[in-house]
């Protein structure tokens, strides 16, 4: 496989967490701290994914069809719920902050990671260059989420989208899980 087709692969692995980094970075409770959790989250998570289905790809490459993307979708939405539910009720703390969001969304985002393994990597014999390729996606994904709260962390100068932050991440995280489910 060559560069420029694994730069493509990574990118569009990472959006998805790039989607749901912005929408995080919505979020007024959300500080550097969790920032950098959820981008180690997103990218190790990636990388596993990745790493893990190009081992297993052989045995599941007739069984997996589009439920990983499915569940991703709804895990997703499920949280996008939450934080329209939480914007609506104005609570003190984020329900991004509980530790165990990093994981739930990070399992979430990478999900379709696993299943390019499963199918594109899983033919490589070579155990440095599967390390290699898997590692680069979840560097992929970690710059892409770090670029996500950088654009979040401008756009909520914007009044509005400060005013209803909870809103606008909920309802970006609701979409986001959707075109998972549906496409």
């Amino acid at each position: 496989m060559n560069f420029q087709s694994l730069f493509l692969i990574a990118l569009a692995l990472s959006l998805d967490a790039f989607g749901v980094a912005l929408a995080i970075g919505f979020s007024h409770d959300i500080d550097i701290k969790y920032k950098i959790k959820f981008i180690l989250s997103f990218g190790i998570f990636q990388f596993l994914f990745s790493f893990i289905g190009s081992y297993i790809g052989i045995l599941f490459n007739k069984y997996v069809t589009s439920i990983p993307q499915i569940i991703g979708g709804m895990l997703i939405v499920i949280v996008g719920i939450m934080m329209l539910k939480e914007g609506h009720e104005k609570r003190n703390k984020s329900i991004l902050v509980k530790p165990e969001m990093f994981v739930i969304l990070g399992i979430s985002v990478s999900i379709d990671a696993a299943v390019i393994g499963f199918t594109m990597f899983n033919n490589i014999s070579n155990n440095f260059i599967i390390l290699k390729y898997t590692m680069f996606i979840g560097i992929v994904t970690l710059i892409m989420s770090s670029i996500a709260f950088l654009i979040a962390r401008f756009l909520k100068r914007i009044e509005i989208l400060s005013k209803y932050a909870d809103y606008v991440g909920g309802a970006i995280l609701i979409l986001f899980g959707l075109k998972m489910i549906l496409l």
